[in-house]
């Protein structure tokens, strides 16, 4: 049964950088599209950032020119690199591929 989890939340201030990882179980993410999103407090999801199995990518609007999405083949490990965090950064990150949803991590920018 494929498990995805993710790690690497935390309480960071402005300005300052963090990086959250998605690692899987029963899915080779190197076979497929792997995306990620939010759910900042009180807000629906919203979608992040996805790279395709040849290393595609998108962002949202939001993310664009700050985070950067990529994925590790040898450890089967999709990172998101977030830099210039702001407060509306804050929220749940998810991980989502082949219709299964990680359990989340959360990320708190706050100074």
């Amino acid at each position: 049964q494929a498990q995805i989890v993710e790690s690497g939340g935390g309480l960071v201030q402005p300005g300052e950088s963090l990086t959250v990882s998605c690692v899987a179980s029963g899915i080779i993410f190197s076979k497929w599209t792997v995306q990620w999103y939010r759910r900042p407090p009180g807000k629906e999801r919203e979608f992040v950032a996805y790279i395709t199995p040849s290393r595609n990518t998108r962002y949202s609007d939001s993310a664009k020119g700050r985070f950067t999405i990529s994925r590790d083949d040898a450890s089967n490990t999709v990172y998101l690199q977030m830099n210039s965090l702001q407060p509306e950064d804050t929220g749940i990150y998810y991980c989502y591929c082949r219709d299964e949803w990680g359990q989340g991590t959360q990320v708190t920018v706050s100074s």
